[in-house]
């Protein structure tokens, strides 16, 4: 869709300088000169009055309509315009400052028009934005707002600097609405606050991102998926995990070019390429008579002071003598915004002149008891203490109990867990709505739903004055362990970045309390059930390094008596899985999920049980044990049938359907996996991490209708489980959708098809760190080598592959692979090699139970046969036969049409060419009508030379 062609625009020029307005673009030579917005817009405004004095006045006024500034903020970034245009270097002359007057643009200006020209409609999404509101009114942050934008936007990393309370995160999140619309891809804010472990840095910012933090060292999945995005990223809260976050946030700088890093910190991150901008308190009178109450009103921190008490109900008339009192709480608290908010909200119960009397007082005696500690830490914790004890005994008691939550909480969670014989649920209530009201708790909306947080400066206080409670601890983490369980069967689908915002904010609590429970004092009976119920979380979140760290633990806890309990079953087979996927086909992975379905078995439990023989399937198949798998599949039909409803039965459906298509049974799996796709209960069959079982009955049924003669479908089936996959937002069921889709696409010889797919797959393995399906992706890209006829490249590609999978214990695509592998050999003309190859690849699969394979192994075996120094023409007939036979008996008429070209290129004596095109027509039939693929094609070209 295009725009109608506008009305022509136009450009201006002054010395090197082209100004194109429309596109708020400045070039020097061509070459786009980096300007922030306010010196772009007051460029501009001086440009539209050349040669006229502009008041500063008026120029504010153009500059920021309808928002009263300080002058500094003008002259700011008049200073900044003048460096970037190098305004009085080598002679340039550009701006002009008259002393009292205001500025005036002297250089010549010369203008052009733009003609008018189609353009794209203009995209109305805004981008996708993650950041908190930002505050109705900053009060005295203009300068370093304006000023960390343009070092931002210049630079592209900026740390914010300063003590606790200062006002960093509010200074940053108005910086980011500010710049919001200079990047395309988003703003995510990422907080770092709830964090105890520094481990767990990269993991918020993956999390944040959607990705998975599924490998043991996620850093290249995070800089694979950031490398080409234009994007602001803020790290807010860094100091406590800076050996962390310090050499990340470093490493994206560098690999992510267009990602601009926003950090806050009370200590700068120390790496190459931080801009370091110390945000400075807010400006307070000085110590002294004489302060008027029109001069007070020109300090910020006295602003800030006047509007939160009045917003807090407090009534106050600013006059020549309370502006002196104002101005004495205001650098007690050393300008500190969290400390002025703090005192400005008793304001409304205790009056001005008892607030400072009060503060005086406390923080007085506090400075005495902790000489050791930097001067802000003195006062910010002076504050601290001083505003916990204008608390009423209820209200302190609640505060000190919900320190226990880390990050945000509900109402609900609040109520589960702090009442007990000292306070009620009705003075709860009360006691959070005056904490509330007296910003003590903050409160944040998070969905649909009112979340609340202590400030971490008023958590990591409480903490320290308040003995550990272990009761109290014991309840929330009960409370969580409830929780999660409730709340079990909604994980593995996660949609929405709210909702996925929702379960990240629990799992602050949900850490915590494991931390407790498995820590010095606490309750580990608690922490197994608690590490069982979390599973399901940590699987569906894709964290798949820290649940299989806690299912580790919580098994070393387990007591010998407990052994055979539900929660061991779960553990296990969490760990089972966590291992699968992060350390391969290991013999722990397959020790924990057998001694899950063990348990399961024994305690009768066939819903897990059911469950654990998908997991059980999938392990083997990777394992390269298909019989294995088969066996598994066939016991979960049994298990389903049992339970009788459609869903269980679906499922054992997709996992048969899928063990009998490997097997070669073609005609059973084609029923199997129709009924998993298509039949009732397939809506979400859903079972384990990544695994859709409906998606992957869809793309083994695409790959049955191919082999059945029926491409056409199998490309259309195909393309719906990739779009299907995509959708769902489970990394490997659309990993599992493009590879298998890929084997279509070579089967019927489309390759541009199948680099298309593989380059995709490739792309979504290496920004999630999946190992084992990154060397799957090189090995096909080997086989698209040799078919192009870079044959020697292709070999050595497959050959890195398969020692890669091997180590790996990834067995599922060696067959695959292998017959690649023989095909390049033979064309390099190494025909021992490939004999040998053959013979093992044979030997593989009666092993292993791969039987999809066996008419082309036996092709393959056929063509070596006839290459051979001496060939074998009698025996490579007699294995082309046998592919025919076998591939007639499975119903994969593909297979039999390959055998068959193969043999009647054999049969070139004239008496058999009759033979030959019998087979040739006797192959082609029962393909469906219309069909088209490089093979069909090959057999009418073969019959027509015949």
């Amino acid at each position: 869709m295009t725009e109608p062609a506008g009305p022509a625009t136009e450009t201006r020029s002054f010395g090197p300088f082209t100004v194109t307005p429309h596109e708020r673009l400045v070039t020097r030579d061509g070459v786009a000169l980096p300007l922030g917005a306010k010196a772009f817009d007051t460029l501009i405004a001086l440009m539209s009055r050349p040669n006229e004095v502009v008041s500063k006045w008026d120029l504010m006024a153009l500059v920021w309509p309808g928002i009263t500034v300080e002058e500094a903020n003008l002259r700011f970034h008049v200073a900044a315009l003048r460096k970037a245009l190098g305004d009085g270097k080598d002679g340039a002359r550009y701006i002009t400052t008259l002393s009292g007057r205001g500025y005036c643009f002297v250089a010549p200006i010369s203008q052009a028009e733009i003609p008018p020209v189609r353009r794209p409609a203009p995209r109305m999404e805004l981008p996708p934005v993650k950041l908190p509101n930002r505050l109705q009114r900053m009060v005295g942050r203009d300068d370093a707002i304006a000023a960390v934008s343009d070092k931002l936007v210049t630079s592209r990393f900026v740390t914010i600097v300063g003590p606790g309370g200062v006002g960093k995160t509010a200074v940053a999140v108005a910086i980011a609405h500010d710049l919001l619309e200079t990047f395309s891809d988003a703003a995510h804010f990422v907080d770092l606050a709830a964090l105890s472990d520094p481990d767990l840095v990269i993991t918020s910012i993956l999390l944040m991102l959607g990705l998975p933090a599924e490998a043991d060292d996620p850093l290249p999945a995070l800089l694979a998926h950031l490398r080409d995005k234009r994007m602001l990223l803020i790290l807010d809260n860094c100091e406590h995990v800076i050996a962390a976050a310090a050499p990340l946030a470093a490493e994206i700088f560098h690999a992510a070019p267009h990602v601009h890093i926003l950090a806050t910190s009370r200590e700068a991150l120390r790496v190459e390429g931080e801009q370091v901008y110390r945000l400075a308190p807010l400006a307070v009178p000085p110590d002294g008579s004489g302060l008027t109450a029109a001069a007070a009103r020109t300090y910020p921190a006295l602003q800030l002071f006047l509007e939160r008490a009045t917003a807090g109900g407090a009534q106050i008339a600013l006059d020549d003598a309370n502006a002196a009192i104002i101005a004495r709480i205001c650098r007690k608290l050393d300008g500190m915004a969290l400390a002025i908010e703090l005192a400005a909200g008793r304001i409304e119960a205790y009056g001005l002149e008892q607030t400072a009397t009060l503060l005086d007082e406390r923080l007085n005696l506090l400075w005495q008891g902790q000489r050791t500690a930097p001067q802000r830490q003195k006062t910010l914790q002076a504050t601290l203490d001083w505003s916990y004890g204008l608390l009423s005994d209820t209200e302190r008691l609640v505060l000190r109990r919900l320190a226990v939550f880390a990050g945000h909480f509900t109402i609900d969670a609040a109520l589960e867990i702090v009442p007990d014989e000292h306070v009620d649920r009705t003075r709860l209530f009360d006691a959070v709505d005056s904490l509330v009201a007296k910003s003590m708790v903050a409160p944040r909306p998070i969905g649909a739903m009112m979340r609340y947080r202590l400030l971490d400066t008023t958590r990591a206080y409480l903490l320290e004055v308040e003995p550990d409670d272990a009761a109290l601890a014991a309840r929330h983490a009960t409370y969580y362990r409830r929780w999660l369980e409730q709340a079990g069967a909604t994980w593995a689908t996660v949609p929405s970045a709210d909702e996925r915002a929702i379960h990240f904010s629990a799992l602050h609590n949900v850490r915590a309390a494991l931390d407790w429970c498995f820590g010095k004092g606490g309750d580990v009976g608690i922490g197994i059930a608690l590490a069982a119920a979390a599973a399901p979380i940590f699987l569906a979140m894709s964290l798949l390094i820290e649940c299989r760290r806690w299912s580790e633990r919580a098994l070393l806890a387990i007591d010998p008596s407990a052994r055979g309990s539900t929660e061991e079953m779960h553990i296990q087979a969490a760990l089972g899985l966590t291992l699968m996927f992060t350390r391969g086909g290991s013999e722990a992975a397959r020790a924990a999920l057998s001694r899950s379905l063990a348990i399961a078995e024994a305690r009768g439990d066939a819903p897990n049980q059911l469950q654990l023989l998908g997991r059980m399937h999938i392990f083997h198949e990777r394992m390269g044990q298909f019989d294995a798998a088969l066996g598994y599949a066939q016991q979960s039909l049994v298990v389903a049938e049992t339970l009788g409803d459609a869903a269980s039965i679906a499922l054992a459906s997709s996992l048969l359907g899928v063990s009998l298509h490997l097997a070669g049974e073609h005609r059973d799996a084609l029923n199997m996996l129709e009924a998993a796709w298509r039949g009732p209960g397939t809506e979400r069959i859903s079972t384990v991490y990544g695994f859709d079982h409906r998606n992957r009955a869809g793309i083994t049924l695409a790959r049955e209708l191919w082999l059945q003669g029926r491409p056409a479908d199998a490309r259309e089936l195909a393309q719906q489980t990739i779009t299907e996959a995509a959708q769902m937002d489970h990394p490997i069921t659309l990993c599992i959708a493009l590879i298998w889709a890929v084997s279509i696409d070579l089967w019927s010889g489309d390759l541009e098809a199948a680099e298309a797919n593989i380059d995709r797959f490739i792309a979504h393995a290496q920004s999630r760190s999946m190992g084992p399906y990154l060397a799957v992706g090189r090995g096909v890209k080997g086989e698209l080598a040799i078919r192009r006829g870079h044959v020697a490249d292709g070999v050595e590609t497959i050959r890195a592959c398969l020692r890669e999978l091997h180590e790996a214990g990834y067995e599922l695509l060696t067959t695959t692979f292998n017959i690649a592998l023989v095909q390049g050999l033979l064309a390099l003309g190494e025909i021992e090699q490939s004999a040998r190859l053959i013979d093992d690849a044979n030997r593989l699969v009666e092993q292993g139970g791969d039987h999809l394979y066996m008419p082309e192994l036996l092709r393959m075996k056929a063509k070596v046969l006839q290459s051979l120094r001496e060939p074998n023409a009698g025996e490579a007939e007699a294995r082309f036969m046998q592919s025919l036979d076998l591939s007639r008996r499975k119903g994969a008429k593909a297979w039999e049409l390959r055998a068959a070209i193969d043999l009647a290129e054999l049969l070139t004596e004239p008496d058999r060419r009759e033979e030959a095109k019998q087979l040739l027509r006797s192959a082609l039939d029962g393909f469906a009508e219309g069909s088209e693929t490089a093979d069909i094609r090959a057999a009418n070209e073969l019959l027509r030379t015949l």
